[in-house]
């Protein structure tokens, strides 16, 4: 259920496999059974653990046998990404209070308790059901489904407009992006001169900004019983481009299509769908339109990272700076 930040292109599915089984007397298993009070009725059960890969750090789920309750467990002291520094404490919280901070505007798993001394652990409601990831791999209502994501996408921007839009950080991350990707000089140069035309251009530009997921990616959406959640609030932003979020997305569809299909064309319709559904009315459908291609063109470039090495790169590339020409 829980895609990685790290891993991001292709609709990669995300496994489980069973590590352990605790019972009482293991500390974190007898914790776990006190944070969740009432909700556990046998306070002797034995505890199934079992493993999500591949994930940006240590991710598992705690099945209470006999309770038919399960939790999700993430442990920001655990890595397995390439970051390696950062203050584990802090973003264990920042995904605590984002998720109380959106429970009300949108589904998401519920926030149940933390503690710093576990490895950051941060549990939260285990969701079951098929991801968009699912969807668009089996292409299976997926019409429905993007329906369903771009609706909450809009609740999410709309309800958590703040004061100003830090478009210099958007800029910023950008390059930090072409960085990583060590390009050759020509290429690079070419990408700087696209970006300066879109920094100056005032297409972006906007009064207000909006809390976003930032990692929107089909495996961060899941379906329990037709209803949407969004998953994995960790690396979200506030003071940010509403469009940010539905151009990785786009870039989503479209390199998955292009890896499995063949031909990126294939998901137009379904990218015209899904930011027909999510704009209020034909104007604001007009008005996404033309920012969307600066945020495809940053998601090209981030699932570009995943294919260094492969002849997919190339066309991530191209796909990326083709958006950026898009301006004019």
């Amino acid at each position: 259920m829980y895609n990685s930040s790290e891993i991001i292109g292709a609709v990669i599915p995300v496994l489980n496999h069973h590590v352990s089984t605790l019972g009482p007397g293991d500390v974190f298993r007898d914790w776990l059974v006190h944070a969740l009070g009432d909700r556990i009725k046998n306070k002797h059960c034995k505890v199934d653990v079992f493993k999500y890969l591949p994930s940006s750090h240590t991710v598992c789920r705690y099945k209470f046998k006999g309770e038919r309750y399960s939790v999700i467990v993430k442990f920001f002291a655990e890595p397995t990404g390439k970051l390696k520094r950062y203050n584990a404490s802090e973003a264990m919280a920042k995904e605590y209070n984002n998720l109380m901070a959106v429970r009300s505007i949108i589904n998401v798993p519920a926030p149940i308790a933390m503690h710093r001394d576990f490895n950051c652990a941060l549990v939260t409601e285990y969701i079951s059901g098929k991801s968009l990831a699912w969807h668009l791999s089996h292409e299976n209502d997926l019409y429905d489904r993007l329906t369903s994501v771009a609706h909450m996408q809009r609740r999410l921007h709309e309800h958590t407009r703040h004061d100003y839009y830090d478009k210099a950080r958007d800029f910023a991350n950008f390059h930090s992006v072409l960085d990583h990707l060590k390009l050759d000089r020509s290429t690079r140069d070419h990408f700087d001169q696209l970006l300066g035309k879109w920094w100056y251009s005032h297409l972006l530009d906007q009064r207000q900004g909006c809390m976003i997921h930032r990692d929107a990616t089909p495996s961060n959406y899941v379906f329990h019983k037709d209803v949407p959640y969004i998953l994995d609030l960790e690396s979200s932003w506030y003071n940010a481009h509403y469009a940010r979020d539905l151009g990785i997305m786009c870039s989503e569809l479209k390199n998955h299509f292009q890896l499995q299909k063949g031909s990126g064309r294939l998901a137009e319709p379904y990218i015209g769908h899904f930011l027909w559904h999510y704009s209020k009315n034909e104007s604001d459908f007009l008005r996404t339109t033309k920012v969307i291609p600066f945020f495809m063109s940053l998601g090209f470039l981030r699932s570009a990272r995943l294919h260094r090495h492969y002849p997919h790169h190339e066309y991530l590339i191209k796909e990326a700076a083709a958006c950026l020409r898009s301006l004019g």
